[in-house]
């Protein structure tokens, strides 16, 4: 699709987001809410050390991971090339993944009966979300650097997102929903400011909804503009770089941030 679309447009920019299906993100949180939910608070039963979830991180799929995201890199490339595309003519752009939920100390849910799945929909024991950010994220995001260099590509460059979403993340304590921060509508003037980024996680009990499972952790609404926001700044910029929140409320219709 790129390729023929490349034909018979002047493509400049490939902005890619990869990897984190590699590592089977929807099993692993599916097992992380399981256990949460199956599991007292006295007696938590952790997905960080389930054998399924452990299983993504060994040393030899984090190689065969990278090894499959370089070769995706390589095929960016050929069908650039297969265009008619010099590959000084056009840059390829990396993302790495944002933190979609705090750090333990973080959640405005207490980890205690099962509001924070009920509620807040973000169902992980605080040891979970802990080793999600600092483990999990961390690994995958790494794992997606080092396969742009295995790649050999000369004309990559990297969006780091790792922090974009901090402060508007799900069940995070600096925002909250609608009705906890005192608005009835997304589309009023401070709902940017005030909810969360993130889509809550779903389960099959509430897929009857307008929410679907696999849009669970997601981006939402605020999130898609803030990384565009980050995406053509890359663009302006003619460089890759890291995108965080730069302010409150809005320019252009979308949420204020910076590329360092």
């Amino acid at each position: 699709m790129l390729q023929t679309f490349a034909a018979t447009h002047n493509v400049k920019q490939v902005v890619v987001s990869i990897g984190g299906n590699d590592f089977n993100f929807a099993s692993i949180v599916t097992q992380c809410v399981q256990d949460f939910l199956l599991s007292p608070s006295w007696d938590p039963d952790y997905c960080r050390d389930d054998s399924s979830v452990v299983a993504n991180f060994t040393t030899a799929n984090i190689t065969t991971v990278r090894g499959k995201i370089a070769t995706a890199f390589q095929n960016v490339r050929t069908a650039m090339r297969n265009a008619g595309y010099g590959d000084s003519a056009w840059n390829l752009v990396v993302q790495t993944y944002p933190s979609p939920i705090p750090a333990a100390s973080g959640f405005r849910y207490g980890q205690s009966g099962y509001t924070r799945q009920s509620v807040g929909g973000c169902g992980f024991w605080n040891a979970d979300a802990d080793w999600a950010n600092s483990t999990a994220l961390v690994t995958i995001n790494t794992t997606v650097r080092a396969a742009i260099g295995q790649s050999g590509l000369s004309n990559a460059r990297l969006l780091e997102l790792q922090s974009a979403f901090n402060g508007r993340r799900l069940c995070e304590n600096t925002v909250g929903l609608y009705e906890e921060v005192g608005l009835s509508s997304w589309t009023q003037p401070t709902a940017v400011d005030k909810t969360e980024w993130i889509n809550q996680i779903r389960t099959v009990t509430t897929v009857g909804s307008n929410y679907y499972i696999q849009e669970s952790l997601h981006p939402n609404y605020w999130a898609q503009l803030a990384l565009r926001s980050c995406v053509r700044q890359t663009y302006t910029q003619n460089r890759g770089g890291t995108c965080t929140i730069a302010g409150t409320g809005l320019v252009n219709g979308e949420p204020r941030m910076t590329l360092n």
